[in-house]
């Protein structure tokens, strides 16, 4: 502790505060976010790093010596805004009763004081902590200065800073001045990313030695880079941290001069009065026996309810300034008229319904919440039907009342997973419009390879256990609906999901918008998308059950002819879906070979055991046959017509958006991805998807567009050429691997060139292509190397990736999606390898995911522009289907390909492809 001087960033915190909580007011109206946000990391960094120096730094006012050498220095920053600056002065009084020297130094930036301070702590045997979210601190990072960032529980030492940027601490100002800073307005070299910037300090060693042999860089990167080589050494000096600042009128010696001191308490008590912090107000003056208070209900009674009290705190890992829970369940009118006046005044509200189901069409509301300030939520009752329930406001009166206010965009709204509440709100007639921000998206763009419930997410970044549904509805043959919950048990529970998903996005918000890139996947896509979706969800698909019906019963004799053909192969009658008795037919009746085993020592005879005996038996063949018919008839045309809703007549799929790391969809119940396609049986399936009479099936996809996505990330000047003359892509790789004119290519060498093109992009092995192509692995490794010389740029995209991906543990789509790898530098050996695998296709993947929802996006839009009665219907991958009236056939057919084809520019042309039919299998 003697050793140790921890310096915060103050100014670095300061607005990040502010947008986590812009809202935050007290009584007298006063904006407090900010001032709550500094003083709750304050307090929790004297508990978790004691230390016996410590400063809090920020930037004083005025121009810095950066502003004279480059006017445009931080030029486009807005000035800062009149809530915050309301807040600068309380921020410094109550830093300073807490006991931190605050230093503010004219000339210079907060940066360069921490810097300074960090270096002359070393000087005298200190270890320093710096407190900060900037990413441009990292350059002081070495054996005795280490970072926090106390808003995403980050700590950075060398090995940290490493695996973060890529490159060390003493080569993040090259690596900045490389890229750039567009916080600071700091222009780097044009079209230089992170993964180039790491890649050139990797191989060349430093900014100057990339500066010395700027020739050996080639392509439009390499003139970029001359093109900035006079500006590249002032972008240098900006973005160096000053560490000889004079502090002489500031700082006498650290042990003199910032030397912790003791709070003051009374002036803390007069300033958390002042300011409406009753809960820290509590804590010192010892109210309520000296113990935080029970959080409490408040009922329309007046009645007041115990609950549990939570740990809510606002930023990741802090919990020491936890809210009071002030929740309300409104039953008269008067309390919602108060209601209706604080949403429609508030920046932003959160809601949430309450509903007796998990199918959204299909649910009927139960309540509403509502909560417009952390720790202050209401619930309106309106169908909860058990014994003796209260008197309830009407559910018809209290949507009408509520109905301008969710459908007025100008009111913005906040949500966890809001495509559900869109439904059920559009059961009863309301659109809901101004959904400004959703915390499941929030948490999917930030942090995809995590779970995004909201019980997970309160824990993860408010510290907090909330109450969960089977706490309050029970769990299996005895759980309730919602209904059935008494009015203040479910008040708790539902109140508290608004107000934990307003401070989830308090706490979530700051980490995408501080990063362009998530910021863009997040506005730009994964808002919007879920918007298009609901709408494709309620659009449904229409099925013809008739036709299903008579599949399933074709299937049902073709499974029991396969059932007697086992029989007659293996000698007598067994249980077809039966493993141990396939086992005894298999090993000990035919004596067929054992392939592998299960962990229990006996032969396994699952899928893969399965395929690699058909391959020389005939039993194992039909047992494979005889499971994918089995598959077929369950799972699509026995159940596809159960799930027809009596209410449409067709079949509406969910489509969740938050599953997949890559940012591909999932469809469930039914799931319409993994209809199987490559066997006649399951082509067949898709015949039953029609469209009403007067309209047809509109399929629309993206041709070869991982391959095409590969040439834009690779650069490859032989895949660009081609894509760009239009060739046949598997034809052209053909023709250079076999080395033969384009004209002269066989079919069987377009299709081992096809294998090539798709495995390699998916990491495929020389083992992989060889069992593909049924080869010998020697002829594969020769095929793979023929091509990694006919395209040398896909195999330094493949070696670049496999790097950066172990320094960064993501990679990253075109648009700036990160995709996580969390196996990315496992010790295990094959879990390793299939993440280096991942990581080379995960780009291609996400962005091809990307550019389908970014379609998906243009589409509705001009569907809605245009008032077409053309809709949206199913998204399968890299496909959309639409249901077209006949009418409007021949103008989305002509412009839909250019609309699709258009929605992003890459370095080759996208081509959009579109296929019509009477049902989704003829559209192909």
């Amino acid at each position: 502790m003697n050793k140790t001087l921890l310096l915060v960033d103050g100014s670095s915190y300061l607005y990040r505060a502010f947008h986590a909580m812009p809202d935050l007011r007290n009584a007298e109206g006063q904006p407090t976010g900010a001032i709550y946000g500094i003083i709750n990391m304050l307090r929790r960094l004297r508990s978790d790093y004691p230390a016996a120096y410590i400063a809090c730094v920020f930037d004083a006012k005025g121009k810095t010596f950066r502003d004279d050498i480059y006017p445009d220095y931080k030029g486009h920053r807005p000035p800062m805004p009149d809530d915050l600056r309301k807040q600068v002065e309380p921020i410094h009084e109550a830093v300073r009763a807490m006991g931190w020297p605050i230093l503010c130094v004219e000339g210079v930036e907060a940066d360069d004081v921490i810097g300074t301070l960090a270096v002359q702590a070393a000087q005298v045997g200190m270890n320093a902590i710096v407190s900060t979210g900037d990413k441009d601190m990292a350059q002081l990072v070495n054996g005795q200065v280490t970072l926090i960032n106390t808003m995403s529980n980050e700590t950075l030492d060398r090995e940290g800073v490493i695996a973060k940027f890529g490159v060390p601490p003493e080569r993040i100002v090259d690596y900045l001045t490389l890229v750039g800073d567009a916080v600071d307005n700091v222009p780097g070299v044009a079209k230089v990313g992170p993964k180039t910037a790491v890649k050139w300090i990797t191989q060349f060693g430093s900014l100057d030695e990339i500066i010395a042999r700027n020739a050996e860089i080639g392509g439009a990167i390499g003139e970029n880079l001359r093109n900035a080589l006079d500006w590249l050494p002032q972008a240098r000096f900006l973005l160096t941290v000053k560490t000889d600042c004079d502090l002489a009128p500031h700082v006498r010696s650290i042990e003199e001069s910032l030397m912790a001191k003791p709070t003051d308490d009374q002036a803390m008590i007069d300033f958390y009065r002042k300011y409406g912090f009753k809960t820290w107000l509590r804590e010192m003056t010892g109210e309520a026996g000296g113990k935080r208070p029970a959080a409490q209900v408040h009922a329309g009674s007046g009645a007041v309810h115990p609950r549990a009290d939570p740990q809510a705190g606002l930023f990741d890992g802090e919990a020491s300034a936890p809210l009071t829970s002030d929740y309300e369940t409104v039953v008269t009118e008067a309390q919602l008229d108060k209601w209706l006046g604080t949403i429609d005044a508030a920046e932003l509200t959160s809601v949430d319904t309450e509903t007796t189901s998990l199918d959204a069409m299909r649910a009927e509301l139960v309540g509403i919440s509502l909560c417009c300030t952390p720790g202050q939520a209401a619930y309106i009752p309106v169908g909860h039907r058990y014994q003796d329930v209260p008197p309830q406001l009407d559910r018809d009166m209290v949507l009408a009342r509520l109905k301008p206010w969710l459908e007025n965009p100008e009111k913005r709204k906040v949500g966890q997973n809001m495509k559900y509440d869109s439904h059920v709100l559009q059961n009863y007639g309301i659109r809901i419009q101004g959904v400004a921000h959703d915390t499941l998206l929030e948490s999917y763009v930030f942090e995809s390879h995590k779970s995004h419930d909201m019980d997970s997410l309160a824990l993860r970044h408010l510290n907090r256990k909330t109450v969960t549904y089977e706490e309050v509805c029970g769990k299996g043959a005895s759980q309730i609906g919602f209904d059935q919950v008494a009015l203040d048990r479910a008040t708790e529970y539902a109140a508290e999901d608004a107000d934990v998903t307003l401070q989830l996005h308090q706490a979530m918000w700051p980490h995408v918008a501080e990063d362009k890139g998530l910021t863009f996947i997040y506005e730009k896509i994964e808002v919007p998308t879920a918007v298009v979706l609901q709408k494709i969800e309620r659009n449904g698909v229409l099925i013809d059950t008739q036709l299903l019906a008579a599949q399933s019963h074709e299937l049902g004799v073709r499974m029991l002819e396969m059932e007697r053909q086992a029989y007659d192969l293996a000698g007598q009658p067994f249980n077809l879906n039966s493993p141990k008795q396939i086992g005894e037919i298999f090993f000990d009746r035919l004596k067929l070979p054992v392939v592998k085993k299960t962990p229990s020592g006996t032969p396994s005879t699952d899928e893969e055991v399965l395929q690699k005996l058909a391959e020389n038996y005939p039993l194992p063949k039909v047992l494979l046959d005889y499971r994918g018919l089995s598959k077929l008839k369950s799972t699509y045309t026995d159940k596809l017509p159960k799930m027809v809703n009596p209410a449409t007549g067709r079949v509406h799929t969910n489509y969740a958006q938050a599953v997949a790391v890559t940012g591909r969809l999932a469809s469930n119940d039914p799931n319409l991805q993994n209809i199987p396609v490559r066997t006649a049986e399951g082509r067949r399936i898709r015949e039953a998807f029609i469209a009403p009479p007067g309209s047809v099936i509109v399929s629309a996809d993206y041709s070869q567009i991982e391959l095409r996505i590969m040439a834009h990330i690779s650069e490859d000047e032989g895949l660009l050429r081609a894509f760009a003359a239009g060739e046949d892509i598997h034809r052209a790789t053909a023709s250079e691997i076999f080395g033969v004119a384009p004209e002269e290519v066989t079919s069987e060498q377009r299709r081992y060139a096809k294998v090539i093109n798709f495995g390699l992009i998916y990491g495929m092995s020389a083992f992989g292509l060889a069992s593909n192509l049924g080869i010998e692995r020697s002829a594969a490794q020769m095929y793979i190397d023929k091509y990694f010389q006919r395209y040398p740029a896909v195999a330094r995209y493949m070696a670049d990736t496999r790097i950066e991906a172990k320094a960064h543990g993501f990679v990253e789509t075109v648009f700036g999606r990160r995709l996580w790898l969390s196996e990315i530098n496992s010790p295990n050996g094959p879990r390793r390898q299939a993440a280096e695998r991942a990581a080379i296709n995960a780009p291609m993947q996400g962005t091809a995911a990307d550019l389908i929802k970014l379609s998906m996006i243009a589409v509705q839009d001009w569907l809605e522009a245009q008032k077409m009665q053309s809709k949206m219907v199913m998204q399968v991958h890299d496909e959309l289907v639409l249901e077209v009236p006949e009418q409007e056939l021949s103008y989305i057919r002509d412009n839909l390909p250019k609309l699709m084809s258009g929605v992003a520019s890459l370095k080759v042309p996208l081509l959009a492809e579109v296929g019509v039919g009477r049902n989704w299998e003829e559209a192909h």
